[in-house]
């Protein structure tokens, strides 16, 4: 059997051939149109479409010094909560001519760190980073690419460049405080491992002004997961009368398995999340969760980003986009209703 023939790219040589034009015309017809005639550019995007050229990006960004991506760190594609903020991230970084490259980094800041060197080799005009950067040698990388760097879903008065989110500590104190305008002593949490998420339990045991019992799983969390948990929390204290969960996945997860149990939400174990996923006013009973507003997130970071490299200073280089409590039916309110709580 003969060997299959190795795949060769169109190159604008090819495109030039076709289209029965110089080297030099194809380039200006696809580069710069206003400098030939309509009929050749016609031709030449005719061979384009014949040819299956595709233009090398990374030879026409060493002459501009842009690349026109911007590279973006997620935990985990999975996690409902962070969908918002890349699609919208997607969509305005597009509609300004840029593309979005997306890499997982699970949580692991080992990890992270390798990742972000992989990105950073591909040279984007940009990177954001879901949370904070915590890996000391990942930071001063950072900080010395001259890059714009925005970190989201978390804030610190320290970023490595800019900022865009919110105090993960407040928001669970702003549960506890919740928790105890509703006469709920007997609480626990069902929580995932990762950094954010410990914040958030720390800020509710300090609010509450003691410890309390708590299941810990491996982020990303997720139904079964919270099934999981509640068990767990059951089996410390068959008494409790709320628990807060790490994510609505969690949460969802949480009131199945009440349910399993004979237990009534709310009226034997009211339930709240975090993040207001998709889902979350849609169960039954609809969820009570913490709103975070992802797609905000992803449209300040795309302006940040952009602004930057149009070599415009950033005005708020920290931005805090707030929370607030959506109380449904899962803790004992009205539903669809959502009511904002102070942060």
């Amino acid at each position: 059997m003969s060997s299959p023939t190795p795949f060769k790219a169109a190159t604008l040589h090819d495109v030039a051939r076709v289209a029965g034009v110089s080297l030099i015309t194809a380039s200006r017809a696809l580069g710069n149109p206003s400098l030939v005639s309509e009929k050749t550019i016609a031709r030449v995007q005719q061979a384009v479409r014949e040819t299956g050229y595709i233009p090398n990006l990374l030879a026409g960004g060493l002459k501009s010094r842009r690349s026109k991506t911007v590279a973006a760190l997620v935990p985990a594609i999975s996690v409902q909560q962070f969908l918002p903020t890349v699609e919208a991230l997607t969509e305005a970084l597009a509609a300004q001519g840029y593309q979005l490259i997306l890499g997982q980094s699970g949580y692991d800041y080992a990890r992270e760190e390798d990742l972000l060197n992989t990105l950073i080799a591909r040279q984007p005009d940009g990177i954001v980073v879901t949370g904070l950067v915590h890996s000391p040698k990942a930071r001063e990388r950072l900080g010395q690419l001259r890059i714009p760097v925005v970190e989201t879903w978390d804030l610190s008065e320290r970023p490595v460049d800019m900022v865009v989110g919110f105090s993960h500590t407040k928001v669970g104190a702003a549960i506890a405080g919740f928790f105890l305008t509703q006469g709920w002593s007997r609480v626990g949490i069902a929580t995932g491992n990762d950094h954010r998420a410990a914040l958030r339990r720390d800020g509710f045991v300090a609010a509450m002004g003691r410890d309390v019992p708590t299941a810990m799983v491996p982020a990303p969390s997720s139904l079964a997961l919270g099934r999981r948990a509640l068990a767990e929390l059951l089996a410390q204290d068959p008494t409790l009368q709320a628990v807060y969960c790490s994510s609505d996945a969690m949460a969802h997860g949480v009131i199945v398995e009440a349910q399993a149990r004979g237990l009534r939400v709310p009226e034997d174990l009211a339930v709240c999340g975090f993040g207001d996923a998709d889902f979350a006013q849609h169960m039954h009973p609809s969820l009570t969760t913490v709103h975070i507003d992802g797609a905000r997130i992803g449209q300040l970071a795309a302006q940040m980003i952009t602004q930057r490299c149009r070599g415009e200073a950033t005005e708020q280089p920290i931005v805090d986009v707030g929370f607030w409590i959506a109380e449904r039916e899962s803790t004992g309110g009205p539903g669809h209703t959502d009511r904002q709580m102070p942060e």
